[in-house]
Parts: C-alpha cells; structure tokens; sequence
C-alpha cells in the first residue's frame, strides 16, 4: 500500500475532530479525517441534537397538557411515539449529512474507518491505508461509563443510546445519575407520561450546578411528580423477564423496586483505546490523555482534544480546543489557551439549567469576598406572559474588582440567555459595563440585567 501523506490527520469526525479539520483546511494545510463510525461524532449522532429533538416534543406535549391556561380546549391528546422518535433521528441525520457537505466544501480528504497510530508520525486505517503527517490529533471522544453488573443490554438497562430510540414508553422508570444527561433523560419521560425515580449518588441532583440552582431543579422536578433520591446508590439490578427489580440503598435503608427500564447515566470514559497510544510518549490518566494548554500530549506532533482530553465533557469545549490546537500548530498570532471557567454548562431538562464559571461555593472556598445578585422569574413580565414563572438569574461577582465570576439560571430559555454573561466574562467585564448595558424590554434577558443590579443593592423591579 502507499502512503499517503498529509500536513495533519485527525482521528474522529465528532465536533472536535471535524471543527479542527475544517480549520486547518481554512489555513491551506492538507487534512485528512478518521472516522469509523458517524460524522458528527456521539453529539450529533446520539447525544446533543436529538436529545434536543425528543425534548421539544416533550416540551410541547407538556404545553398540550396545559393548554387551558393559554386559553384553549384539548381533549384526547394522541401521541404517536414512533413518529417522535423518527423525527429525533431526522433531525439528526440531517446535520450529519451536512457535515460531510461542509468537509467536501473544504477539501478534507475523510477515511471510513479505525485510525490507529503507528508511531512516527503515522497511522494506519483499518490496518490497511497508511497516513502520515507531521501534525496528528487524537479525538475519538468519549462513551458511557459501565458498572459491573449494571451493564446496559439493550432491552431493560439502557444507555443514552437505547434511551434515544425506544421501541415504546417505559410506565415506570429509574434514571441513575443526575447529570446532564440524566436529569435531560428524566425530565423527558417525566412530561411524556412516564413515573420516573431519579437517583444520585451525591447529596444533590446536577451535583456541579451552584447548590441554590440545584434545590430548585429538585422542587422543580418533584412537584412535576418526579421522585428524587440524594444520597443514594443503586447496589443492584435483578432482571426478570419484563422488568428490573433495584435496589436502593438511601438514609441506610435498602429497599427493592421494580421498573420497566432502567438508563444508566453515570458519567463517561475517554475512548483511548485501540488507537495505538502503546506505540507512542502520550499519557493517559484514568481513561483521559494527557494535555497541555496547547492540547499536546508528550509525543511530539501528536495532539488530543475534546472528551478524550478530559472535562469537561462538552461539544462546544471540544470544537474550541480543535481551533485553539489547529491555531497553534498553524503560527497564527493571538492564539489563547482555553479558559475552563468561560465555559458555559447548558442542561436542557424543564426548567432548563445554564451556568458559567464559579459557584457560590467555589468562589468562597477560594477566598474571594463577593456580591451575589439574585433575580426570579416570578417578578419579570416576559416569563408571566410565557407562563414560566418559576425560575430564578444568579451572579456572583468579586467586591473588590467588580469582576463577573460566576453567572447561574434556572428558568425557560436560560440556555440561550447563558451566552450573555459568557461574553461578558471573554471581555472582562465587571458589574459597571453590565449596569449600563440596556436590556431590551419586555424579555427574558432583563433578569439578567436586575440580577447584576440585585448585587449591588440596585434592583429595580424586585
């Protein structure tokens, strides 16, 4: 076989892999791009987008469900579970299709197949076609973490990819984990008719969220009738023919119940193996690659971005550190390393969760003496008109510099109105710029505004 050379070679087409391969073609350098199994990667395939998807069709069957308050008559509301399903993996399908357009449009030569690195700057594909290139970036992503003796088998213990596309609604299910994609998961059977029990491990559900978020997301859920167990373990999971009987160890109790399905939403592991990491310097640490703020491993000309790399584990952080890595290997001027704390956390469960930078806590624990300004839902007339009253904007800001350290949202929307404070912290802005800005009027985003003020004894509305 002959080689086939390139300037770099990237090794999974997920919303790191692609972003860094598009980039680099923007900067005339040859690419090449390894994907085995879809474009898009876990985000686009079976995790961001069509999570989204079915969670508007819960959204809007929660709203059918309430329709008299908005002033109409709804009876016999009929729910074509396949046809949700469908459009889910349509939707899904579409930006894939899409993305092999946007890396045809630049010229990103694409391999089907397992890249594996050989050492030396090369790579095989599939142990037949050999690449070589002095720039190589390992972002073959993450999957979900397995328990033993909890392992998902596709029929009653499921993982996000059974729980996108099931065959029909489970009428009692157990979602452990509260993270992201567990309180998303519950949040969406929850409003399509299932009884749902969440548990956590962790004294909190959404255990990274500032705690005061976290209570509200907890009263949020239980009064939709979801029932929620902190400080809890499942020990084990029994199947039976038709269901699974858990049990859950809480307050030192243990007790058994028994669901149609169980999703198993524990975190993640970085995918390093098979990717020939043995034949070469790189690191690994607990199933992630080492990196520094550059995102180079300890071989040379070999690089890792995304959930490979370590938290956390988003598709945004992802296609920012492919641009920051192909930028840096490229010698472009003003490259700036990432900065973890601008990242902004978005959870689409109902009410929605965005946040960025510092908790309450965290900025404590690290001896900053702060003003935090705290704004409801309840007092703005945008989200009474929506009929999304509850919900709360927090901000947490340095008293002696005025600087932004942490912005915090629970409510409708607030996963758009998130970005507002993520600029804002880009651009260091303190409470001055933020008082001055004006909000338009009447929105959502005047909760931001007020929460600033709030901090500052200001407030106006509140």
């Amino acid at each position: 076989m002959t080689e086939q050379k390139f300037d770099l070679v990237v090794i999974g087409g997920g919303p790191g892999g692609y972003v860094a391969a598009i980039r680099a073609a923007q900067l005339k350098m040859s690419v090449a791009l390894v994907e085995k199994e879809h474009l898009g990667g876990i985000c686009l395939n079976w995790g961001c987008i069509p999570t989204k998807a079915l969670l508007r069709s819960s959204e809007i069957h929660h709203l059918l469900k309430h329709a008299d308050q908005f002033g109409f008559k709804i009876k016999g509301i009929e729910v074509d579970f396949k046809k949700i399903v469908e459009r889910s993996r349509a939707v899904s399908k579409q930006l894939t299709g899409g993305i092999a357009h946007l890396l045809k449009k630049n010229k990103v030569t694409v391999f089907n197949g397992e890249g594996k690195l050989l050492g030396g700057g090369k790579l095989s594909v599939n142990g037949k076609d050999t690449l070589s290139a002095k720039h190589i970036i390992v972002a073959t992503g993450a999957r979900a973490r397995v328990l033993p003796g909890m392992e998902p088998d596709g029929k009653l213990i499921w993982s996000y990819k059974e729980a996108l596309v099931p065959s029909e609604m489970p009428k009692k299910l157990l979602v452990v984990g509260s993270g992201a994609i567990g309180s998303e998961f519950a949040s969406f059977y929850l409003n399509m008719g299932a009884e749902v029990t969440l548990v956590e491990v962790m004294d909190r559900i959404l255990p990274v969220e500032d705690a005061e978020i976290s209570a509200m997301a907890k009263k949020a859920f239980e009064k939709q009738g979801m029932k929620v167990i902190v400080n809890a373990k499942v020990s084990k999971l029994d199947k039976q023919k038709d269901t699974v009987k858990a049990t859950i160890e809480a307050d030192g109790k243990s007790s058994v119940q028994e669901f149609d399905k169980v999703i198993m939403a524990v975190g993640i592991v970085g995918n390093v193996e098979n990717v020939g990491l043995d034949k070469t310097k790189v690191k690994v640490d607990r199933n992630q690659i080492k990196v520094n703020q550059w995102c180079e491993t300890d071989e040379k000309g070999v690089y890792a971005i995304g959930d490979v790399a370590g938290a956390p584990w988003l598709a945004h952080k992802a296609s920012h550190e492919g641009i920051i890595c192909v930028d840096k290997i490229a010698g472009q001027k003003h490259v700036h390393p990432l900065n973890v704390s601008n990242i902004p956390g978005c959870t689409y469960c109902m009410p929605q969760v965005a946040s960025v930078g510092l908790t309450e806590a965290k900025a404590k624990e690290q001896g900053y003496k702060i003003k935090v300004g705290k704004f409801p839902f309840i007092a703005n007339g945008k989200a009474i008109a929506l009929g999304e009253p509850e919900g709360m904007v927090k901000t947490i800001f340095d008293e002696k510099t005025g600087e932004l350290l942490g912005a915090h949202m629970i409510g409708a929307e607030v996963t758009e109105m998130i970005q507002g404070y993520v600029l804002g912290k880009t651009l260091e802005a303190t409470e001055a710029e933020f008082m001055h800005t004006i909000f338009p009027h009447p929105t959502l985003s005047e909760m931001m505004h007020e929460s600033v003020l709030d901090a500052y004894d200001q407030a106006i509305h509140f």
